[in-house]
């Protein structure tokens, strides 16, 4: 062989060599690193998230047990409070050595690991199926393991003045409004707990209330006959005892199970089940779930899910913003399959309120939450659902999407019998059966006021928030070409409200439906919560011309002719939004100010007119850094979004100083349990607004380029996979000031950066 022939060949190895090494260095980037705790926990605040597929548990370890909250998307009750489904105590003898105590979240294969060096005990939440697993091990020793279903609903329960605000009646709830009991039936191997939901709930005082029993029998109402609950059950597993006690402030009644036998290892599941019927489906369902177990292959399944889903995105570095970056996703990533969207208000992790709260009125039971937990705040969950575009998370997308689809339909039933147009009109405050909150809408309501609106001062004419969703399917389909088909019609109903309601009110008010120029009069409108009774609020406009502008591009790209001949004359009776002295403006005219959203801004996000690289930037600096209350409403506390307009306008100062307070530690033990900010704990609203200001500092996109570190300081070392338009994931390494590991997917997009 000539030394040519040899020396192409060393080179050949050498190159494979090399990218063997990439690939396995990006490889091992991917895994997030675990998260420990070395002492036990106090109380449920200094709990530790674990879940999957749509269940979250509090896991935490006080007085040598192991104890876990256990939650389920989708568990409203009849007043519409998102019930836990209760708490549940690992007892183990011998107890865990507290000198070699280790509390482990296992980010990288979703699941908490509590030992001490001889004994673990391992919980995880199947990503497919509704079933919680524990298992217990004695690495030398064998161990009499004791498991307790812990139960504060044994009884109905009247709620106080503050504990109703955990429903969808709130303030206005009914004297004498209860929380029904649950049911537990205990048998010598399983104890079987479940919630079922009456033929009358909050629904049907709500279409009371808003005059809509004409149609009630086309409403979807999800309340009925919901059933939900478990089972808990484990081979070796004996009952002991029914025990009593208080946790926190709340009474509990409790069934004790625990091992015939010491044993060295022991399995324990929790099979779940909710569906819309009777007790006797119920119990059929929850049977199928128990049957459907095969416990390796579930496992296997679950932690290779958790694996693909830290591959395909990740923010990594060593400063603690960044590892709560990863930990408020791994959160996120626990509602992946859920029925319904992830809340705002404490997600599945919420725990004892008095914790969060320290006054008396707060010493409530583990189901509470402020702001309700089946009416869903549109402002507040869409900084939940914006990051999971670049985080390439379509699938936990998914959830937030259907749950517009399920509800538009009950909303265009409003339109039409309200003022006999058509459209969906979906409220800032959304139930999940797509009506107006009943405490929103109001109780006190003069004769003559419009139907259609809620008496509410914040949220009058608010209705522009549905459009960000649109905007979120639309996207969705742009990023990874997501089949959106089923959205499209939910996305033209939300357009059309706007169009034909407000030329409905502007022929009420006179002769003719459009102003002078052809535009539409968008009077009364608000500015979110805060500039109230707006004409042309610029929200609102900036949101009907970036969602028809994308839906217009969509309808070509389908070849869609009808969805087009309706959208291209929409396009020309949108207004212009309204700047003045070189700022934009919350509205043309507005009358007063309610609350402290910086609207002015919107324009910039959620709707992107305005940022790096694009057209009149000075405008929107200006107005960021020079609008009088732009600057006083300033913060970075829970729902706050300076820090994504600061990052977006390439503020790189402004942006580091803000990310610094925004994705800092909370004030819990676990770092990624923010708030209460303005809503509740965990507030995800507070993880989310943060997590898309990162995003933004790391890259953003406009006019088919792709902008690299835009914001970012240059003396933060990071690396970072994040998900653009058009199927593309970019990788890239900042260190010492430097690009140093660069990779583009597809290659040929490499040409559209920007650095």
């Amino acid at each position: 062989m000539s030394k040519k022939r040899i020396f192409r060949l060393f080179n050949m190895k050498k190159t494979c060599f090399l990218l063997f090494y990439l690939f396995v260095v990006t490889f091992l980037q991917a895994q997030p690193k675990d998260y420990e705790w070395t002492t036990p926990s106090v109380n449920s605040s200094e709990s530790m998230p674990c879940g999957g597929g749509d269940i979250g548990m509090n896991v935490w370890v006080e007085n040598g047990d192991v104890l876990f909250y256990l939650s389920r998307s989708g568990c409203f009750d009849e007043n519409n409070t998102l019930l836990k489904l209760g708490r549940f105590r690992i007892s183990l003898s011998p107890g865990l050595d507290m000198q070699s105590f280790r509390q482990i979240l296992h980010l990288k294969e979703g699941y908490v690991e509590v030992t001490d060096g001889q004994t673990s005990v391992q919980l995880w939440a199947d990503v497919n199926k509704p079933v919680v697993h524990v298992r217990a091990f004695g690495l030398k020793q064998k161990l009499v393991v004791g498991a307790t279903y812990e139960n504060w609903r044994t009884q109905d329960k009247i709620l106080t003045s503050r504990e109703r605000f955990q429903s969808s009646y709130k303030f206005s709830a009914p004297k004498g409004l209860k929380t029904l009991r649950d049911s537990v039936m205990a048998t010598e191997k399983a104890v079987t707990f479940f919630h079922h939901n009456g033929e009358e709930t909050i629904f049907d005082a709500t279409v009371r209330q808003q005059g809509m029993e004409s149609v009630k029998e086309k409403l979807d109402n999800p309340l009925r006959n919901l059933t939900f609950g478990g089972r808990m059950s484990g081979r070796g597993f004996v009952f002991v005892d029914k025990v009593s006690g208080q946790y926190a402030s709340s009474d509990y009644e409790g069934w004790l199970y625990a091992t015939e036998r010491p044993v060295k290892k022991v399995h324990l599941q929790i099979a779940l089940a909710t569906i819309q019927g009777s007790i006797a489906d119920w119990h059929a369902a929850l049977q199928r779930t128990e049957q459907a177990v095969k416990y390796q292959k579930d496992l296997q399944t679950t932690r290779a899910w958790w694996q693909q889903f830290w591959r395909r995105s990740f923010v990594e570095g060593d400063s603690p913003m960044i590892r709560n970056y990863a930990l408020f996703r791994y959160m996120l990533g626990c509602n992946s399959k859920g029925q319904w969207p992830t809340k705002f208000n404490g997600g599945l992790f919420t725990f004892d309120p008095e914790y969060v709260e320290k006054s008396e009125e707060y010493r409530l039971t583990p189901d509470y939450r402020n702001w309700g937990g089946g009416v869903h705040t549109a402002q507040n969950q869409r900084l939940v659902y914006w990051p999971m575009l670049k985080n390439g998370d379509f699938d936990l997308l998914k959830p937030q999407l259907d749950f517009y689809l399920y509800i538009y339909k009950n909303a265009e039933e409003r339109s039409r019998l309200y003022w006999g147009h058509e459209g969906a009109c979906i409220t800032e405050q959304v139930e999940n059966y797509g009506l107006p909150c009943y405490p929103e809408y109001g109780t006190k309501r003069p004769a003559g006021f419009d139907s259609g609106l809620e008496r509410n001062a914040w949220l009058e004419y608010e209705w522009d928030t549905c459009l960000e969703f649109c905007m979120m399917a639309l996207e969705a389909h742009r990023y990874n070409g997501m089949d959106i088909k089923a959205y499209i019609p939910m996305i033209h109903s939300c357009l059309r409200f706007f169009d034909e309601h407000y030329q409905y009110l502007a022929n009420k008010r006179g002769a003719k439906r459009l102003d002078g120029n052809g535009k539409l009069v968008l009077y009364p409108g608000s500015g979110g919560e805060t500039y109230k009774m707006a004409y042309n609020s610029t929200s609102t406009i900036a949101a009907l011309r970036t969602v028809t502008t994308a839906l217009l591009a969509y309808a070509k790209e389908q070849n869609d002719t009808s969805l087009t001949s309706y959208l291209l004359p929409l396009t020309s009776r949108l207004p212009d939004i309204t700047v003045r002295d070189g700022m934009i403006q919350p509205a043309l005219h507005y009358e007063r100010v309610q609350n402290v959203e910086t609207t002015q801004l919107y324009p910039v996000f959620p709707w992107r007119m305005y940022g790096v690289g694009k057209p009149d930037l000075d405008i929107a600096r200006n107005t960021y850094q020079n609008d009088s209350l732009a600057v006083k409403f300033r913060s970075h506390v829970g729902w706050k979004q300076d820090l994504i307009w600061a990052a977006c306008l390439g503020l790189t100062d402004e942006a580091a100083r803000l990310v610094k307070m925004k994705m800092g530690d909370g004030p819990h033990r676990f770092p990624a349990f923010w708030g209460p900010g303005f809503d509740w704990s965990p507030d995800h609203n507070w993880g989310g607004s943060g997590m898309i200001g990162m995003q933004e500092m790391l890259m953003q996109e406009y006019d088919g380029k792709i902008y690299l570190f835009p914001a970012w300081p240059r003396d933060w070392d990071v690396r970072f996979k994040l998900h653009a338009s058009g199927n593309t994931i970019v990788e890239a390494t900042l260190k010492g000031g430097k690009v140093v590991l660069l990779k583009v997917t597809p290659s040929e997009r490499r040409k559209d950066l920007v650095y």
